[in-house]
């Protein structure tokens, strides 16, 4: 028999009551960070401010020559209103998408990653200029740029680190008697098991990672062949997952074990078969957050594994023979509910 939850207990509350306060805590203290750092990148730039010419080297073509010019005053101001903007369209999405804690982990990061590639960049870009008269002088290299990039992705892997995850939100109703479902005898246990891969997005960053392979190449920055290293790991995480049903629910994790997610069977008010259509559904391919916030896995178009969960939340994936792992992870959402 199913007991009710007490008052005020997750299971008590509505999806969105319990989300909400969690993604604003999140976007609150990210956003802060964010603009924190720009804010800092800022006075860096004013303390410099006597040391720098007057039109700081900005830009820079193809030749490694400077052709772009403006005041560090505007630099630091550019780059302060750029990360705010940033910050407050992470959060929106955080605050508005935010059901699963994979977003937020997502929009925290984002917003912190925000300032610090803004701090890198610019004190990257300026502490070369420091004490010249003329910055046509200033030389930038590859591995100054390649710095400049990666390094902020380490406070925003830190930030989406200290995102805590949804709070455990068992199912207090049954699964629809509609719901399919496999027949298994008492105590039988069964494992459903696929790999889902490839995809158009795969076929972009193969040519991705040849581009900036033929770039690095072209213009003897050596050290640029970490781009498409790193391009080549991310399409790894993002376009080869394996997917497994079995009595604990539903585990999607991908081929370098992040990202991913499990989905506790004692969560799952329904699973289903849906069709995809990775554009107008989720904006893309990936791991992605629709605007409503459902959270998918979509690789291609076509048949995908629907589970629709306490809360208010869904998760999706793209994967062969999606009605057998429906029907299954519904027979165990049932078995959970019994115990």
């Amino acid at each position: 028999m199913t007991t009710a939850p007490p008052p005020g207990s997750p299971r008590a509350r509505s999806g969105t009551e319990v989300w909400r306060p969690l993604a604003r805590r999140a976007m609150a203290w990210s956003s802060l960070v964010g603009v924190v750092l720009a804010l800092g990148t800022a006075a860096v730039v004013w303390a410099w401010r006597d040391e720098l010419p007057a039109q700081v080297a900005t830009h820079w073509s193809r030749s490694g020559a400077p052709d772009g010019f403006m005041s560090p005053t505007a630099l630091a101001l550019v780059g302060v209103v750029t990360t705010v903007a940033l910050c407050g369209l992470f959060a929106a999405i955080g605050l508005t998408q935010g059901a699963a804690a994979s977003t937020r982990r997502i929009t925290a990061a984002g917003c912190v990653w925000s300032g610090a590639f803004l701090a890198a960049i610019v004190v990257g870009t300026l502490a070369p200029q420091r004490g010249l008269t003329d910055p046509s002088q200033v030389e930038l290299s590859g591995t100054a740029l390649l710095t400049a990039f990666l390094l902020p992705l380490v406070p925003a892997g830190i930030a989406a680190a200290l995102v805590p995850g949804d709070p455990a939100m068992p199912a207090v109703e049954a699964v629809p008697e509609d719901a399919p479902r496999v027949t298994l005898r008492d105590g039988e246990r069964a494992v459903w098991l696929r790999r889902a891969t490839g995809g158009p997005g795969l076929a972009v960053g193969a040519v991705a990672v040849a581009l900036t392979t033929l770039a690095a190449a072209l213009t003897a920055e050596w050290s640029m062949l970490v781009v498409p290293v790193v391009l080549a790991a991310l399409f790894v995480t993002m376009f080869a997952f394996t997917v497994r049903v079995d009595p604990a629910g539903l585990t999607v994790r991908s081929a370098a074990r992040w990202p991913g997610t499990h989905v506790p069977a004692g969560e799952v008010v329904r699973a289903s078969v849906t069709q995809v259509r990775p554009l107008r559904d989720y904006g893309g391919w990936g791991w992605r957050t629709a605007r409503d916030g459902r959270v998918g896995v979509v690789l291609r178009s076509g048949e995908a594994l629907l589970v629709e969960r306490t809360g208010g939340r869904s998760f999706a994936v793209t994967v062969d023979d999606a009605a057998e792992a429906a029907a299954l992870l519904n027979t165990m959402a049932d078995r959970a509910r019994s115990r």
